[in-house]
């Protein structure tokens, strides 16, 4: 082989080398360039999957925070627990029912949780320390599988809802007993009469003989007595608020102290009479509301031997107590309070705790404050004291413009008037 050969050969696998250098440059160079491509899309992609997982996150945090601030608004006791039974979350409403922290709750069994509410109270609905009625429901948590992972416990505040049903069973109660009183006043009364009118004959027949005409006299004292028992009985199976009129709310609050003063002037007792601007006036049957707040105010200051401090309210009623804008009358005392036990009675006729008395002033009360289509409620404490809430409907008078009126008095300095027109039918004992 020549030179020449030899240099064309050369020439010839050099060229080759070159041209397959040349491609696969090429190759590297459209790999490198669909590799940024990709990484590219791939920057992309993360960034797109990035922005999804925080929006994401957002709206979850969101949710927590909703679900939170709905669970922490309900009135309603809520308890979750785990598969184990501990507690894992609460709301401020169970820490509020119950007394006890979140704090202390959680990671506690919620077994045993519930039996030591229950150890002191017996079953539900129970009756708390604080006066609070609660009742439970328990419902299991499952996943989507329908694996258990907890439970839920519920804790109702049914006081309101307790106190409805005594309010109810209280007016049938009353109605039934106001419908047996009422016959058998009509039927007393009959035969009284007629005692009476034999009393006054003989009265009459025995005016020459002293000794014998006191007899006499003491019948029809006793037949007078008699006939006033059965007219407060009257009183309370048929209250008659015909009179209704617009009147003055401090004037007839005064005027009711002045009556009483002659009930408290032996005792150092503070007396306050706070009037809301926004209740100037109440409609109402003048001397009926009278004798209520009278009832109310003597009973308050028995209450007191020692002294206290007798409040007489006027205000506005808080919302959700009635439908419409109604106003409360209160009569507030500090004195021995009533037991728990016997609160539920107070209402009743002939139901007193006084040595004396016939028990008809506070079911006469309840009547008459039921007459001006209102309700009364009480509320006490024992060795703390003892408020009877009136609440009526306002009335569709315009409202009127006053100072506040706030005022205090000791009881020996409020002015006193004649009471010789205060009845046994006024102040019921």
């Amino acid at each position: 082989m020549t030179t020449r050969e030899v240099d064309t050969s050369n020439n010839d696998l050099l060229t080759r080398a070159f041209h397959d250098f040349d491609q696969a440059a090429t190759v590297l160079q459209q790999s490198y360039d669909a590799l940024t491509t990709r990484l590219q899309q791939m920057d992309l992609e993360l960034a797109q999957t990035n922005a999804s997982l925080r929006e994401h996150l957002r709206e979850t945090e969101e949710m927590r925070a909703h679900v939170t601030a709905v669970l922490e608004s309900l009135d309603t006791g809520v308890i979750v627990t785990d598969s184990q039974d501990s507690v894992v979350r609460c709301n401020h409403a169970t820490e509020r029912l119950l007394g006890v922290s979140q704090a202390s709750l959680k990671g506690r069994r919620a077994t045993e949780v519930l039996e030591e509410i229950r150890k002191d109270h017996g079953e539900y609905p129970l009756v708390l320390p604080t006066g609070v009625t609660i009742a439970l429901s328990q419902s299991a948590l499952t996943d989507e599988t329908g694996t258990l992972i907890g439970k839920l416990v519920l804790i109702h505040d049914v006081t309101h809802i307790r106190q409805l049903e005594d309010r109810l069973q209280r007016r049938n109660r009353l109605e039934a007993m106001g419908q047996m009183v009422g016959n058998i006043a009509h039927e007393i009364r009959n035969p009284l009469g007629s005692v009476e009118l034999f009393a006054s004959m003989l009265r009459k027949d025995l005016r020459d003989q002293p000794h014998l005409r006191t007899y006499a006299e003491h019948i029809s004292m006793a037949v007078q007595a008699m006939d006033r028992l059965l007219s407060n009985l009257l009183v309370y199976t048929r209250p008659d608020c015909s009179r209704l009129a617009w009147l003055d709310t401090e004037s007839l609050i005064r005027e009711v102290l002045t009556l009483a003063s002659h009930a408290m002037s032996p005792a150092s007792i503070v007396v306050r009479c706070e009037v809301d601007p926004r209740v100037p006036k109440i409609w109402c049957d003048g001397g009926k509301m009278k004798q209520v707040l009278l009832n109310l105010v003597l009973n308050a200051v028995q209450a007191m031997p020692e002294g206290g401090s007798l409040t007489l309210s006027a205000r506005m009623a808080p919302a959700g107590i009635s439908e419409a804008p109604a106003i409360q009358l209160t009569v507030s005392d500090t004195g021995t309070g009533i037991p728990l036990a016997l609160q539920s009675r107070v209402f009743d006729p002939f139901f007193t705790t006084k040595d004396q008395g016939t028990g008809l002033g506070l079911a006469i009360v309840h009547a008459l404050v039921e007459a001006h289509h209102g309700r009364i409620d009480v509320e006490s404490r024992p060795g703390h004291g003892t408020s009877f809430v009136m609440t009526f409907p306002q009335g569709s008078m315009q409202q009127a413009t006053m100072p506040a009126r706030n005022a205090a008095l000791v009881g020996r300095s409020v002015q006193i008037s004649p009471i010789a027109n205060v009845t046994e039918e006024e102040t019921y004992e």
